[in-house]
């Protein structure tokens, strides 16, 4: 697969999801009517609706696991099938994380206290966030990988108490202790 064929097979993906969003009713743009680069607040209501906000780390963090892990798995495929790979799982969670049930889910057992979903712009980012997490794992070395991951972890874990192990821990086995830390209580 060309550079050529894998970016345009890339941007289809992208705006197959996209479409799947707007036609689930999915807003464009925030509902306020505006479009910033980022958002720092963990509880904002602009929070997945801009371009960038604290949660755009874990989907960095999506694209070196992703690599990691199709490395491993698919060590034959050429680069770029494995980029696309990455790039339909990342999709086809953007939009199953934008339907009713994951957004009431993730009300009920995270942190992201007044969550309604992405807008498709912040859906958007999110997909070409992990992109960068799997173009920086296929030029940096392992060992630079992994303490970028860990980097990517620690910092929003104690700026917002919140980073993508505890949002996936959260989803799957809610645990209070960690709820009311997170609460600041």
């Amino acid at each position: 697969m060309t550079g050529r064929r894998t970016a345009a097979l890339a941007l289809l993906i992208v705006a197959v999801a996209a479409a799947i969003e707007l036609a689930m009713g999915r807003h464009p743009i925030c509902t306020c009517g505006s479009i910033e680069l980022w958002v720092g607040a963990r509880d904002s209501p602009k929070t997945s609706q801009m371009l960038a906000d604290w949660y755009s780390l874990s989907h960095i963090v999506h694209g070196l696991l992703f690599y990691a892990a199709l490395w491993l798995l698919l060590r034959r495929w050429p680069v770029g099938q494995r980029f696309i790979a990455a790039l339909i799982v990342e999709a086809a969670w953007e939009v199953v994380e934008n339907t009713p049930l994951v957004i009431d889910r993730y009300r009920q057992t995270t942190a992201a206290l007044g969550y309604s979903g992405d807008s498709i712009v912040n859906s958007v980012s999110d997909m070409l966030m992990m992109t960068v997490g799997f173009l920086a794992a296929r030029k940096l070395p392992a060992w630079a990988s992994v303490l970028l991951l860990i980097a990517l972890e620690l910092i929003p874990l104690f700026t917002i108490r919140d980073n993508l192990t505890l949002n996936v821990w959260n989803l799957l086995a809610p645990n209070p202790h960690i709820a009311a830390w997170q609460a600041g209580r």
